[in-house]
């Protein structure tokens, strides 16, 4: 028997406005919120067609529960987000940043072929090369 990878999850002050954040980067949907968790999966199954796919072969979700402490060190685990290479990377850094991302340095060198960005909590994620698999 093997576990599945459900969800990450992800410790934040404003769980409801983190969650909206990460649904517009992701075009994911909101299908839980609560007071004490918001629950993301991608946006565009809908429900008929979330039920239609297997169990073991549905994507990962994203959750967002609430913490009193604030960020206090790098990331440990972090998320990539890859373009298509039908897509403009430089593009696509420039939305997340009017959407609210910033820069981060966490000692990563120029010639990496990624890009580190925070969301507006401070989390980092990368912005890997664009990828087509």
């Amino acid at each position: 028997m093997a576990l599945k990878w459900y969800t990450v999850v992800v410790d934040c002050h404003d769980p409801r406005a983190q969650a909206r954040w990460w649904a517009r980067v992701l075009d994911y949907q909101v299908v839980h919120e609560a007071d004490d968790e918001v629950v993301l999966v991608p946006g565009w199954l809908d429900e008929d067609t979330w039920q239609e796919i297997p169990w073991e072969r549905r994507s990962q979700g994203l959750v967002f529960v609430p913490v009193p402490e604030g960020k206090q060190v790098k990331n440990r685990l972090h998320i990539d987000l890859a373009p298509h290479t039908s897509q403009d990377r430089d593009a696509e850094i420039a939305r997340l940043e009017e959407l609210g991302a910033t820069r981060v340095d966490v000692g990563q060198e120029e010639s990496v072929t990624w890009t580190v960005l925070a969301d507006p909590e401070g989390n980092e994620f990368c912005v890997l090369s664009s990828r087509d698999g």
